[in-house]
């Protein structure tokens, strides 16, 4: 009993090290990471990390360029606002916003959107025939729509905001759940669990569910990243988020108005929504990678068969 223990820690240890291994050799899931990492410190800390109060306004210090411009200031080294209020700061800020949303609206979704997948998958039959044509339904309404027709009606505010983009993505993990459970329906464990009289609740949560995690996992980060667009694509129709919160689409609205005047108030923001994007995005393609042992296998192949630059 005492050797158990220690046993497992040390398998544990060499998981870690070879995922860690693993991610150090993949530049692009590398940088996903430092990105999430640092926008998950800017959020945690962002009263610390920002120098000003981003809602702290100062009209004589209005539209100032950032520090590497003609009349820039140090003490607003992304420049200011038409409201004199410090560009960086705000930013720092709205990183909180733009990962709550997504993080909210992901779980809401996942939460959900599986157990639909999992009750569908594995009922079979008439009740998977219902509940696929219910999805494929709303599929079928455009997402974005839906979402400012719901906010139009009931007023935009942070929950009603993430409730109505999980709204939108519930689906595709619904479906997702349904095709993993018919697969694990025919798997031997699942068979075994029936023969010995396991009730379809137990098969569902303790045979099948766990098996679901790493797609469903890569799933979530992918669809973290189509939040973040879709939170800012409504917070700059003025749906979204609503002064005095600040996000980085409500940030790129506010600017829109000096675009030539003013550039680096849409300029920053837009930088910070793609390089977030881009981050989450190849994070979750290395996840999906990383998950699949068939393609790890695949990029294990194509390592080892590309040419090294090293002649006979």
């Amino acid at each position: 009993m005492s050797s158990a223990r220690p046993t497992g820690n040390r398998d544990r240890s060499r998981r870690a090290a070879g995922w860690a291994i693993r991610i150090l050799r993949d530049p692009a899931a590398l940088f996903g990471i430092l990105v999430l990492l640092l926008l998950v410190a800017a959020a945690l800390f962002a009263s610390t990390i920002a120098p000003l109060d981003p809602n702290k306004q100062d009209l004589g210090a209005r539209l100032l360029p950032p520090f590497y411009a003609e009349g820039g200031s140090s003490e607003h080294v992304l420049g200011t606002d038409q409201l004199g209020r410090d560009v960086f700061s705000r930013i720092i800020h709205g990183t909180r916003i733009s990962l709550t949303i997504p993080l909210v609206s992901v779980t809401l979704a996942g939460i959900f959107g599986t157990a639909v997948g999992l009750l569908s998958g594995y009922s079979g039959g008439r009740a998977d025939t219902v509940i696929m044509r219910i999805v494929d339904t709303l599929f079928s309404f455009p997402g974005l729509l839906l979402a400012l027709t719901i906010l139009a009606v009931v007023g935009p505010s942070f929950w009603t905001l993430a409730i109505v983009l999980s709204l939108r993505i519930w689906m595709v993990f619904a479906r997702l759940t349904r095709g993993l459970v018919l697969s694990a329906r025919e798997a031997e464990y699942v068979e075994a669990a029936e023969l010995v009289g396991a009730s379809p609740t137990r098969i569902m949560m303790r045979h099948i569910a766990p098996n679901l995690t790493a797609p469903l996992l890569t799933l979530a980060v992918l669809e973290s990243a189509h939040v973040i667009l879709s939170e800012a694509a409504l917070s700059f129709l003025g749906l979204g988020i609503q002064p005095p919160q600040t996000s980085w689409g409500l940030d790129v609205a506010i600017g829109r108005q000096y675009v030539f005047s003013a550039p680096w108030l849409i300029i920053f923001p837009g930088i910070a929504i793609a390089v977030a994007v881009l981050g989450i995005n190849l994070l979750a393609s290395w996840l999906r990678v990383a998950a699949d042992p068939e393609e790890s296998a695949k990029r294990f192949a194509a390592a080892a068969d590309a040419p090294t630059g090293w002649s006979e």
